[in-house]
């Protein structure tokens, strides 16, 4: 184990070997692959001084797939593999991030007590507070991640996701809650 971090030690080295294996580097994403987005969303949660553990999940957030990207690159049905290559509490983030309902969570996520509706099972529960700022700080990632690259999703979606994060202001860290505001305020024209 890393210290300190509950996460075997070269847990990323042996992610990305699975993530290769698995056809993350040749499928399609916006900004190129799956691979580089992976990559890049990691990085992002690094310059946010995130926790290993959430830096892992970022690496990892769409090997079930995600409401928003379907293609998963294991069924959930294995998440001990997964477990197996990066942890418990990096899986655990993993799957919170890709069995999120997305229609269903987005508009009372910012409330304590709001329920996260499960896409695999229809179940809802309330995530503790620690989960509930790991799932905003890699959607947050995720989602600056795409605005980047691409001015037509930024165009898009910006504003909503501004107003999204808005509403999660208290539940990022001061380093994503800045890139937010840099990403997607509307510039002046």
């Amino acid at each position: 184990m890393e210290p300190n971090t509950g996460t075997p030690a070269g847990a990323a080295d042996r992610a990305l070997a699975l993530l290769r294996e698995c056809g993350a580097e040749t499928m399609a994403h916006p900004g190129g692959t799956l691979l580089a987005h992976l990559c890049r969303v990691q990085d992002r949660l690094a310059l946010w001084q995130a926790r290993p553990a959430l830096r892992l999940a970022g690496l990892c957030h769409a090997f079930y797939g995600t409401d928003g990207f379907p293609g998963a690159l294991l069924p959930v049905t294995r998440r001990a593999e997964l477990t197996a290559v990066i942890g418990d509490e990096a899986e655990s983030i993993v799957h919170l991030y890709a069995a999120c309902d997305r229609a269903a969570t987005y508009p009372a996520l910012g409330r304590p007590e709001a329920p996260f509706h499960d896409r695999f099972t229809g179940e809802l529960h309330v995530p503790g507070p620690r989960a509930r700022r790991d799932f905003a700080e890699l959607s947050a990632a995720n989602e600056l991640d795409l605005a980047r690259l691409d001015p037509a999703f930024r165009d898009r979606w910006g504003a909503d996701l501004l107003a999204l994060f808005t509403r999660l202001r208290p539940l990022l860290s001061a380093d994503a809650w800045l890139d937010c505001r840099t990403v997607l305020a509307t510039p002046a024209r």
